[in-house]
Order: structure tokens, then sequence, then C-alpha cells
């Protein structure tokens, strides 16, 4: 528990100047942690990162996380990101035909759906940085009051299972438990906020929205506990001594972030 609170403490000392500069630091910081989910996915999977498969997954994940106009403003206009990506799936594929059907494609599509999910759900983590701040801790706090709240409530007062072939601990009390703090904590951090214009709906709206977003944040947490279960792995990665890896603390903000954009808050 001790390491666990020590790892916290050093991570949010480090973490928090970044995402309130923003810029080109965040971008990067987000780049780094992009690659070492990709690691940690391979890592699972049992494969390496230094691959003809990894170096092009950890690359298309990064094209896809950094922003076209900062890091690739000598590329024509309407080029964009998601091209830059496809640029990796090509090579990948290319792969089937350089090695004369040795590398096959249902190889191929582990590294191309491990950028995706990985670079998709950190280049909107930018993207919820540059719509502004308050947007970004919108979203931090949502994520974080489900989880504590679902534990907590879920070892008191828990005793149906949610989903035991995944992840076994969690119960339903505790899901509805983290939703319920979930809304709380955003009530009253829209209500506090001075930036109310950021967002695009009400408060009604917003709380409303908060449900949705923490169920897709348990769900997050659902895939990847899947994944590590396909694996047998306890922890994605060890990079956060008493916490595990990247991917065990952003599982859910990986499926948050892409919602919040779908429904437009960014």
């Amino acid at each position: 528990m001790r390491q666990r609170v020590i790892t916290a403490a050093v991570a949010l000392v480090v973490f928090i100047p970044i995402i309130w500069y923003g810029g080109f630091v965040i971008e990067l910081a987000a780049a780094i942690l992009a690659v070492v989910g990709v690691y940690e996915l391979f890592r699972m999977k049992g494969l390496e990162i230094a691959s003809f498969e990894g170096v092009l997954s950890a690359l298309g994940a990064v094209l896809l996380v950094l922003p076209k106009d900062r890091w690739f403003f000598f590329l024509p206009e309407k080029a964009d990101n998601f091209i830059l990506f496809y640029l990796t799936v090509m090579i990948l594929l290319g792969g089937l035909v350089a090695s004369k059907n040795m590398y096959t494609i249902s190889q191929a599509g582990f590294p191309v759906i491990t950028s995706l999910y990985v670079g998709v759900g950190f280049q909107n983590f930018v993207s919820a940085r540059d719509a502004g701040f308050v947007v970004l801790l919108y979203a931090l706090f949502v994520v974080w009051a489900t989880d504590i709240g679902a534990y907590f409530i879920g070892k008191r007062f828990g005793k149906r299972k949610l989903w035991p072939e995944v992840s076994p601990n969690k119960t339903i009390e505790g899901s509805l438990g983290g939703i319920l703090c979930a809304v709380v904590v955003a009530f009253v951090f829209l209500m506090l906020t001075p930036n109310k214009e950021l967002f695009v709906y009400n408060l009604p709206i917003m709380l409303i929205i908060t449900v949705v977003f923490s169920i897709v944040g348990q769900f997050g947490d659902l895939v990847e506990s899947s994944i590590k279960r396909h694996y047998d792995v306890k922890d994605s990665g060890t990079i956060l001594p008493g916490h595990g890896g990247i991917l065990d603390r952003f599982d859910s903000l990986l499926f948050v972030f892409p919602i919040m954009h779908l429904f437009g808050l960014f």
C-alpha cells in the first residue's frame, strides 16, 4: 500500500505540470506513453518491440498521436494523421510479400489493432487538452471518481459479480457506485468551473452523458482485464510500482476520450 501511495504521488507530481502546460509537452508525453502502451501489449503477447512489426506498431501509434500541423507541417495541407498511420499498415502488409507468405495477414493484424487502440486513445487525450485544461480535468475526474467509487462501494456493499469470467473482483454494486460517484464529482466540478462555455451542453445533459462516460470507462477497464486474462498476466507492465503498467492506469481513459470526441466535447 505504501508503495502504491508513493508511486501515485510521484506520478502526479510529474503528470500535473505536463497536462497544465499542454502544447508540445503533452503531445510528446502522450507519444511516449503510446509507445510504452504498444510495448506492454507486445510484451503480453510474447513479442519483441524491437522487431519489424513492433517498430511499425509503435511508429503507427506515434503518427496518430502527434498533431500533423506541429510535427509534420512539411507535408501537403490535405495529408492527415490517419494517412500517415496507414503508411505503416501498408508496410506491414508488404511484409506478406517480402516474406513469401511466411508472415501472414493474421500476424499483421495484431500490430495494427494495437496501434489503433493505443494511438487513437492518446490522440484524443491530446485533443481534449487542446480544447482546454478544464475539459481534460473533467474527463480525469470522471474516470478517477468511477474507479475510486467502484472500489470502495464494491468492497463495502458488493455481492453480485459484474463479469466474473473477465474480472472476478468487480461487482454490480461497485459499478453502480462508481457511476454515482462520477455524477456527484462531475456535478460539483461543473458547478465550480469558471469555464462553463467550454462545454456545449447544459448541466443536466452533461450529467447524463457523464453516466455514459463512466460506463464506457468501466468497459475499457474490462477490455484490458480481458486482454490480460487472455495472455495470463496480472498487470500490463511494471513501470509503475504497485500500480502495474501504463495500460493499467489509462485503460478507461483510452475508451472515454474517443467517446467524448464523438459527443462533441472537443
